[in-house]
């Protein structure tokens, strides 16, 4: 989402005239954009501002952080030019060109031209469909700084996509904190809008299937996801529509009922594995990927357990580790955050170790399978193989055929897989 967010700016500032410096030392405007997520990512934003701050050029800060903060923004840097929140995004061309220093914008004005604002550059792009979150977590300060549920209207997102396509756009991942709530806090389609061909009648299946009558537009994806909206409808558009990636990013946080409770999850352990049941009967080597918490407050080593047992059940893809911190105002932040520091490095070295161990059981089956990958481009670590990713959102690694021009960017091609790792799978083209 924060890079959604950066690229808007970009955009907005590049339509407003002003040119991407190609380093820090050459510009003249800087903007750092904020997360506060975890006291660690705020510390960090706000320490580089800091930093920046003494540079005598323009700074600003955006982004959850400054929501966050507010006023106090100004004493933790007082040599700060101005600071936006994630939702006043569209205001920072004018309140550059205005010069009027410092100055803070907290509301929703200017909202509607950075969700639609992008750069014309490549063949991916992030598209937002929800913003904010009514969840309201225990642990997460997200709804504080993000604000309430706003779902797009669909004929908006369906017009932006139709507009990145003829751009060359081949891939869009929706975005939204929780996507599957897509259209329940305000209706995302209007009794003009044409009713929908299949018979959806769910928002958001309903939008992957006016998304995949888009000619030219080869993949969707979307992000992050709650158990609750795994339904039938979900099922058959992932079944119906081959644009749309077999892949879904849902996070756990914990495999105990006890804990999920106490978080406000709103599942149980046995909801949440039924989800993942669903899905992987339509589709054996349908991606999972997850988040989980360690240590949070009162999680016992049985607590601990039962989470490390549901991951081995759910089989998960890939999963990333966070160790529980408390932010300000959270329900759970009332509570004694009393495990360990140790014992938190522990329960996330041991659930790493096993995710380890299980991605590349998940990958060695693939062995010897054929996978369409979208081409990323040249990989990383090795400039003489190219790298891009399977419909599972795997990374998938190939030599350049000598004597043959590579395939491009945005391409879409088949590899065979031959060996596999916990985190790429290594193939040849077909």
């Amino acid at each position: 989402m924060n890079v959604r967010d950066s690229e808007a700016v970009e955009a907005l500032l590049i339509a407003a005239g002003h040119t991407k410096a190609s380093s820090e030392a050459d510009a003249e405007l800087l903007i750092v954009n904020s997360c506060t997520v975890r006291q660690k990512a705020e510390e960090k934003a706000v320490g580089k501002t800091g930093y920046l701050c003494t540079t005598g050029k323009i700074v600003g800060l955006m982004g959850c952080a400054v929501k966050r903060l507010g006023e106090n923004v100004f004493k933790k840097l007082p040599k700060l030019n101005f600071a936006v929140g994630p939702r006043a995004l569209g205001l920072i061309p004018k309140i550059v060109s205005d010069g009027r220093f410092p100055r803070l914008e907290l509301g929703d004005e200017g909202l509607g031209d950075a969700l639609s604002a992008h750069t014309g550059n490549g063949f991916q792009a992030f598209v937002t469909v929800l913003v904010g979150c009514d969840n309201r977590c225990s642990y997460c300060i997200v709804p504080d700084v993000r604000g309430h549920e706003y779902s797009r209207p669909a004929r908006e997102v369906i017009a932006e996509v139709r507009a990145l396509v003829k751009r060359g756009v081949k891939e869009v991942c929706l975005l939204g904190q929780s996507v599957l709530r897509y259209g329940v806090r305000n209706p995302a389609w209007d009794e003009n809008d044409s009713p929908s061909p299949g018979g959806y009648n769910e928002p958001f299946p309903r939008l992957l299937e006016a998304l995949s009558s888009i000619e030219g537009l080869e993949r969707i994806r979307f992000t992050s996801a709650h158990p609750a909206g795994c339904t039938d409808e979900l099922l058959r558009a992932y079944r119906q529509f081959p644009q749309v990636c077999r892949h879904l990013h849902l996070p756990v946080q914990s495999g105990s009922d006890r804990i999920l409770a106490d978080m406000g999850r709103r599942y149980t352990r046995s909801e949440y594995l039924k989800a993942v049941e669903k899905l992987r009967q339509f589709d054996p080597e349908f991606a999972l990927t997850t988040d989980v918490i360690v240590g949070y407050p009162g999680e016992t080593s049985e607590d601990f357990e039962e989470t490390r047992s549901l991951m081995q059940e759910a089989q998960f893809d890939n999963a990333f580790i966070f160790k529980y911190s408390p932010r300000p105002g959270t329900r759970s932040a009332a509570k004694e955050d009393d495990v360990l520091k140790e014992e938190k490095e522990r329960r996330d070295q041991v659930l790493l170790a096993d995710q380890e161990k299980r991605g590349l059981e998940r990958n060695r089956a693939l062995i010897g399978t054929e996978r369409d990958v979208l081409v990323e481009g040249p990989s990383k670590r090795n400039k003489s193989r190219l790298s891009g990713r399977d419909s599972g959102n795997r990374i998938v690694v190939w030599d350049m055929i000598e004597g043959s021009a590579p395939a491009p960017a945005g391409s879409i091609v088949k590899v065979r897989i031959l060996d596999a790792h916990a985190q790429i799978l290594l193939g040849e083209i077909v």
